[in-house]
Parts: structure tokens; C-alpha cells; sequence
């Protein structure tokens, strides 16, 4: 039997096959924009390898799109039809519970391959997305702890888990292993973008926004074929500026970087969870300074209202609502609310978050827009604790903390805004005086 390049077993008819599948995990691990074309030549080498119909629907689901969970079932079944070894199998089993809407039991699947087989990559950097997009920090850490001793330098992706580690470590708030661990990945290779974006982590939430900037210009240059994971990078370039209060510069990455919509990425998929996130989030701040957003929530609004009933990413349903609130759409907004109830009454695993957190929290958006301040305070107060829940890093979830922060300030909401202040000053370790979206809250010393 064929092996892949970390030693293990695969089903695959032929070496052609298993070159493929390297190049294809190879792809997935770096972030690079030709993974279709990748999976295409996989397929092409062995349309009977249950693993390669497996990456196929995995690679499906990571876009968080309600109309690709049918393909990722289609590619489980295919899978099931090839048959393959036991490990392959359970991979089989994570993808229709993760296509079912029940990421908890998918972990645990991964998590049991793991055990077995720690050098099992794609095991291994699933679980830290899915366990990243659950709000599930600990689990992330464990998952590196747990394999690491297993690895080392000479292993084929050594890198990945040195960036995972540095992630989950940022997040944690170990901030100088953290550092550590993502620069020596980049030190072994340049393009390694989620590296790349645990160490620009690392600067945001330690206030070091030109060294930031730096980061990111320095390794730029180097992220020709990549993702839609650089437009990313781009934003946190741009947070850095926000904070330096430079705005012009802030529009310019927007329309030129992580929002250019006459780019070849955007283009192919314009409406991608992360790069929404990225642009409903920094219109959303920009526009609390004052800041004139012109037209750009329109494409936004209308990519949201084409979305409506998609709860596939609980973090992503505020930022849509953003958009709505935005350009006034009240009509579309209600709809995506119904949407979104009907959703959480629904028999998926996921519903239970989405009605829990994620609907409150979309509410309290819609009234912030609206102006219904004590209304979004409401809503948001009981689940302000809970909303990590949605996933997103602390560094994401930050615009929802504004939100709060921005109607408690508007309603003159004294304890609200000493609540949010005392949270982010135990989450950030800037002070919230030194933070621009927040020293607005913070009375002035005498």
C-alpha cells in the first residue's frame, strides 16, 4: 500500500495519485489560490480514493456556504462508495457529522485519528479551524499540545503546527511563545501566511502597530498564489493604521487590498465569509470616527440580502446585518432575522448557538443601526460572555464589544459602558485608553 509523505497508509491506485494527494494537502496547508485545479488533478490521478472525496468535501465546507453542504455530502458518499482504510474511513465520518451541522462530534472523529496518528496534518489542521470557528480556545492549544512531541523539523508541514501553535498561543494570551513559535515558522518559509497572521495577532493585541505594518509590508512580497487568507493580513494592516488614526490609508487598503473587488480573488468568490468580516467590520469602526464609508456598504448590503436563510457561519451574521442596517434596508433586515429564527428552530446542532448567541447579537446590531440603543444593550448584556461562542479571534470578536460599547455610550448607559470597559481591559492587554475605538469611554485624568 502507498504511503503519503508523513508515512501514512493511503488507498490510493497509484504514486501518480499519491503525488497528487501531497500536492493537494500541500495547497490546502498554504493557503494557495489553485486548489481547485489541484483537486481537479487528484480526482483526474484516482476518482475511486475515498481520502482525495474527502479533502474535496472538507475544502466545500470550509467556505461556510448553506448551498455547498449538499456537494460535501455528495463527496462523503462518493467516499463511502470507494471504501478505504480505517483512518480514511473516520475521515469520511468527520465530514457528514461537520456537513450535518455537528462540528463537535467531526473534532472528536479528528481528535481520535490523531491519537492514533498524530502526523495526520489534515486531521490535525482541521480541528484547529473548526475548534477556531467554535470559539474553542483550549481545545485549539490541547490539539498542538497533543501532537507536537510527535513532530519534528524534518516531517513534511512541521511548519503548520509551529503556525497553529503560535495561533492558539496568541489567543490564549501567551503572547512571547506565542511570537516565538510563528517567526520561526516564517524563518522556514516566508509564504506561511497563517504563521504570518498569529505573529500580526501578536502585535495587534500588544499595541505595536508600526512594528505591525512592517510585518506585513516586509512579507507581502511573498504571497503571489496565495488566498483570500492575505486579503486578511491586508486588514490587520489596516487595524494597525486605524489605531495610528490613519484613515486615508485605511480606504485605500479597503478598496485597493481586502475589498478590491476587481480582484481576481474577490471576483471568484466575492462574497467569502472572512473577506465580509473583514469589510463590514472596518466600516463599521471607520464609521464611529466619523468617518464617510460613500458607497461602499452598498455592494455589502446587497451581497447580504442574496445570503438571507445562510447560517452556516454564526460570527458572519452581524457583519451582514451591519450592511443592512447601514443603508437603511429594514425590509431585508427583517427577512434575514426570520431567516435566522427559523434557522435556530431547525434540527442541526448548530441551531442551538445561532439561537442562543448569534440571533441576539444580530438583533442588537440591527437596533444599533437603527438607533434603538437601550434595545441593543438588552439584547446584548446577557450574551456579552457567550459570544466567543461564534468563533472569530479576540481580535474579530472586538466589533461586536463595540457595538455594545457604541449604543451604551449613546444611551448613556454608565454601568453598560464600565462593563464593557472592564471586559476588554481584561481581554486586551492595551488599556482601552490607549485603544482608538474605546478611549472616547475612558474619563479624561486630572
Amino acid at each position: 500500500m502507498p504511503h503519503d509523505c508523513r508515512g501514512l497508509a493511503l488507498t490510493a491506485g497509484s504514486e501518480n495519485a499519491v503525488a497528487a494527494f501531497d500536492h493537494a494537502i500541500d495547497g490546502y496547508l498554504g493557503y494557495r489560490a489553485d486548489m481547485a485545479m489541484r483537486m481537479e488533478a487528484l480526482l483526474a490521478a484516482d476518482p475511486d480514493f475515498g481520502l482525495a472525496h474527502c479533502l474535496k468535501g472538507y475544502l466545500l465546507l470550509m467556505g461556510y456556504r448553506a448551498d455547498a453542504v449538499p456537494l460535501a455530502l455528495a463527496a462523503r458518499a462518493d467516499a463511502a462508495r470507494c471504501g478505504g482504510t480505517e483512518r480514511e474511513n473516520a475521515h469520511a465520518m468527520a465530514l457528514e457529522h461537520w456537513a450535518n451541522g455537528d462540528p463537535d462530534r467531526a473534532i472528536a472523529v479528528w481528535d481520535q485519528i490523531l491519537a492514533t496518528h498524530p502526523h495526520d496534518i489534515l486531521a490535525f489542521r482541521l480541528a484547529h479551524f473548526v475548534n477556531f470557528w467554535s470559539g474553542d480556545v483550549a481545545a485549539m492549544l490541547a490539539s498542538v499540545r497533543a501532537v507536537e512531541p510527535h513532530w519534528s523539523g524534518d516531517l513534511p508541514g512541521f511548519g503548520s503546527i509551529l503556525a497553529c501553535r503560535c495561533f492558539a498561543l496568541e489567543e490564549a494570551g501567551q503572547y512571547l511563545e506565542a511570537e516565538a513559535a510563528g517567526r520561526e515558522a516564517v524563518r522556514r518559509d516566508p509564504s506561511d501566511l497563517w504563521a504570518a497572521h498569529g505573529v500580526a495577532h501578536v502585535m495587534e493585541m500588544t499595541g505595536r502597530r508600526q512594528e505591525g505594518i512592517a510585518w506585513v509590508e516586509t512579507l507581502q512580497p511573498g504571497w503571489d498564489g496565495t488566498n483570500n487568507l492575505k486579503h486578511h493580513l491586508w486588514w490587520h494592516r489596516a487595524m494597525y493604521h486605524l489605531e495610528l488614526g490613519d484613515f486615508a490609508t485605511v480606504l485605500s487598503l479597503y478598496d485597493d487590498g481586502f475589498r478590491d473587488l476587481g480582484s481576481p480573488l474577490t471576483c471568484v468568490a466575492p462574497d467569502l465569509y472572512i473577506d465580509v468580516q473583514n469589510a463590514a467590520s472596518m466600516l463599521y469602526r471607520l464609521g464611529r470616527h466619523g468617518i464617510d464609508a460613500g458607497n461602499r456598504w452598498t455592494e455589502l448590503a446587497d451581497k447580504a440580502q442574496a445570503r438571507i436563510g445562510d447560517c452556516q457561519s454564526a460570527f458572519t451574521l452581524p457583519h451582514w446585518m451591519m450592511a443592512l442596517a447601514a443603508t437603511g434596508r429594514d425590509g431585508a433586515a427583517q427577512a434575514m432575522l426570520d431567516g435566522v429564527r427559523a434557522f435556530a428552530k431547525g434540527p442541526r446542532p448548530t441551531a442551538r448557538l445561532i439561537a442562543e448567541v448569534a440571533l441576539p447579537v444580530t438583533e442588537a446590531v440591527l437596533a444599533n443601526g437603527q438607533g434603538r440603543h437601550a434595545d441593543a444593550l438588552t439584547l446584548m448584556r446577557p450574551v456579552l460572555g457567550e459570544m466567543y461562542r461564534m468563533g472569530g479571534s479576540h481580535a474579530q470578536q472586538d466589533v461586536l464589544e463595540q457595538v455594545f460599547l457604541d449604543s451604551a455610550l449613546k444611551a448613556g448607559a454608565e454601568s453598560d459602558v464600565r462593563t464593557i470597559l472592564e471586559r476588554v481591559t481584561g481581554r486586551h492587554p492595551v488599556a482601552p485608553s490607549h485603544r482608538r475605538g474605546y478611549a472616547m469611554a475612558v474619563p479624561p485624568v486630572l
